[in-house]
């Protein structure tokens, strides 16, 4: 069986150069082409502006590699193509008529993709992050704005290692900022923020809290009531911010994790949490008040959190940050962020202090 692969080729003045009129080239159908219409390999040779030598030299090297001829190589007779050569000419011209619509939609794709990278006023930033309903939102408006989030989902934990690990130039993570300096929350995040390395931006404070079915039908008001009254639970992964906080009262209170039925049940966002409960698989889980709105479920507030941004220190001052900061910042942000269910600006683009955003964060002063 054939193995297919595809290429493209990029033109950057194409005003200069014609179109070809078929969506996808190959350098055989071409000649093969060119042989048939012009009747012989010199003319189509010169057809192609290539040598009669190359052009001979390639149909050798593809009847070679079929195992079947290609041309009709009558002395004295002008070259055509083979019944083997009428046959593969045909079909490919058949398939590519097929697959037209499709080859130019991905061509339009190449081209919008390349004209953006030659775009001075265009950036792209890559940016790792807990998941958040807001960040979409706010991708699709920093587009219009000309920054381009290259946007990868992750846990917060994983998305601070990635930032450390040089794996993005931006990272987005949730946490509260009241605890105690030797809190669960505050062990967990500590390694991984370091001020005078990195540095903290406002995004958002959002609500979250427990997502049930309409009318809370176990009449769950706090986690305590999830644990007592043995509701079916939605998890997160342990690498979200989400998991961090269950894990944070859960010692807290000194309760452990198969006091809570459905502790080993993992959900990959808060919409997959709501979609869950909302299916009847779950009882409650833990999500934002914007997930749970979303899918006309009832929503029992539980904490505000604080939604950051982070970068290294020698990033701060590139152009796409700065754009980051300016569309953040913009008016017509900020008001498309307070229409979202539980959502509410907090310092959107501003460099923060990470001690003092987030207090638990204290170096040991060194001894005198």
């Amino acid at each position: 069986m054939a193995k297919i692969e595809l290429f493209y080729d990029w033109k950057i003045n194409p005003d200069s150069l014609g179109r070809s009129e078929l969506p996808l080239r190959n350098n055989l159908m071409t000649l093969l082409q060119a042989v048939r219409s012009q009747g012989s390999i010199s003319a189509a040779a010169k057809a192609l502006d290539l040598s009669y030598r190359h052009v001979w030299g390639e149909l050798k090297k593809w009847e070679a590699q079929l195992g079947q001829d290609l041309i009709v190589w009558d002395k004295g007779q002008p070259a055509r193509l083979s019944i083997f050569g009428d046959k593969l000419l045909w079909t490919e011209r058949q398939t590519q008529a097929r697959l037209a619509p499709q080859i130019e939609t991905i061509r339009a794709d190449l081209e919008r993709a390349m004209s953006l990278a030659l775009d001075p006023n265009a950036h792209v930033l890559t940016l790792h992050a807990s998941h958040d309903d807001a960040l979409s939102g706010f991708r699709d408006h920093a587009a219009q704005q000309g920054l381009h989030l290259d946007l990868k989902f992750n846990g917060s934990l994983v998305a601070l290692q990635d930032l450390n690990e040089g794996r993005c130039t931006i990272a987005g993570f949730h946490t509260l900022a009241n605890v105690s300096p030797q809190s669960h929350i505050a062990r967990v995040y500590k390694p991984l923020l370091k001020p005078g390395l990195h540095k903290l931006m406002g995004f958002a404070a959002r609500q979250q809290g427990l997502i049930t079915a309409p009318g809370n039908p176990f009449q769950l008001q706090s986690l305590a009531d999830v644990v007592q009254r043995r509701a079916r639970f939605a998890n997160r992964a342990e690498s979200t911010g989400t998991r961090v906080l269950l894990d944070h009262w859960l010692k807290a209170h000194s309760r452990q994790p198969l006091d809570i039925h459905g502790y080993e049940s993992i959900e990959l966002s808060h919409a997959a949490v709501a979609e869950r409960v909302a299916s009847g698989q779950a009882d409650v889980g833990l999500g934002t008040q914007l997930a749970a709105f979303q899918r006309g479920l009832c929503f029992v507030p539980w904490v505000e959190e604080r939604y950051y941004f982070v970068c290294l220190k020698s990033a701060v001052d590139d152009p796409a940050i700065s754009k980051m900061q300016a569309a953040l910042s913009s008016p017509s942000w900020m008001q498309a962020l307070t229409q979202l269910q539980g959502y509410t600006p907090h310092a959107p683009g501003q460099v923060l202090s990470l001690r003092h955003e987030l207090p638990w964060w204290q170096y040991k002063k060194p001894k005198i």
